[in-house]
């Protein structure tokens, strides 16, 4: 059982940084970004497997270029920013398969990069995510005004002195890391959606950015257990069921929002009732 008590903390773990950056990602509409940085991931990924090489290391190294291409895309070549993400997308994607088909462990080698592998965390895996966490979280609270300003109105951010293209430089970095340090656990095809999905579901539920990251952390700590009690239970692929699950609390969360808002909204109509007939019953 100690696989899958590793497995629970590294989710965890994976949970608060996505949970925290996920926020952001959410509210600046940055999740194409976040898909196309966790297939950005792959040539290196790719690359660190055929070589022998630590695939963390060799992901980090693939998604910070992939980053920066974006970037002298968007500048250089005129691009717009989706059209920028877009190509380097397909072809860093591209570039993976090719990479990882000269394997002959192709198909496992091609399964466990989409798909991630929690069960073979092991404690060096924690100590980094461990350490990865801190960063992530120290990182938003040092730059939460930035974040906040650059998110509504750059040019007021950057009246304040709180240099806007920095702060979204930082946050993209964030969301860099934070797709690195979950890769192992859901795989770059599953990543954004515990990227997305805890922070949707908190969303309705607070009012606050430091509530709606602490909501989206626990959600995000929800779907891990659960979906590693439906990996264990109903022998189905980890990654897979965790995100299945963090979605599934999303579209809960959502379903119950709404219905809660239909609930008060028809409330006045029924308080009223009781009132009237106690004015009609003294009137009488």
């Amino acid at each position: 059982m100690g696989f899958v008590l590793r497995a629970l903390l590294g989710g965890a773990l994976v949970a608060v940084i996505c949970g925290v950056v996920g926020t952001w990602v959410v509210i600046r509409g940055m999740a194409f970004l976040g898909e196309a940085i966790g297939h950005g991931m792959l040539p290196g990924v790719a690359l660190a497997t055929v070589v022998g090489a630590p695939v963390m290391l060799g992901g980090a190294v693939s998604a910070v270029t992939m980053s920066a291409l974006i970037g002298v895309l968007q500048r250089r070549g005129r691009l717009s920013y989706d059209t920028s993400i877009g190509l380097l997308f397909v072809g860093m994607l591209s570039l993976g398969v090719i990479i990882v088909s000269h394997s002959r462990t192709f198909a496992t080698d091609a399964t466990a990069m989409l798909f991630g592998d929690i069960l073979a965390v092991d404690d060096q895996d924690l100590l980094g995510l461990l350490v990865v966490t801190v960063v992530a979280v120290a990182t938003t609270i040092a730059f939460h005004r930035s974040f906040v300003a650059a998110a509504f109105d750059a040019r007021i951010a950057k009246t304040l002195g709180l240099r806007p293209q920095l702060a979204h430089l930082v946050l993209v970095g964030l969301v860099t890391l934070a797709v690195v340090s979950s890769f192992q656990a859901v795989g770059t095809l599953l990543v954004v959606g515990l990227l997305l999905a805890p922070a949707v579901a908190a969303g309705p539920w607070t009012r606050t950015l430091p509530a709606r990251m602490v909501l989206a952390v626990i959600a995000g700590v929800v779907a891990v257990v659960v979906g590693l009690l439906c990996s264990w239970y109903a022998g189905t692929a980890a990654g897979a069921s965790i995100a299945a699950s963090a979605i599934g609390l999303a579209a809960l969360s959502g379903t119950l929002a709404q219905l809660l808002r239909a609930t008060r909204r028809r409330a006045p109509a029924v308080a009223v009732e009781p009132s009237l007939l106690a004015l009609d019953s003294s009137g009488k």
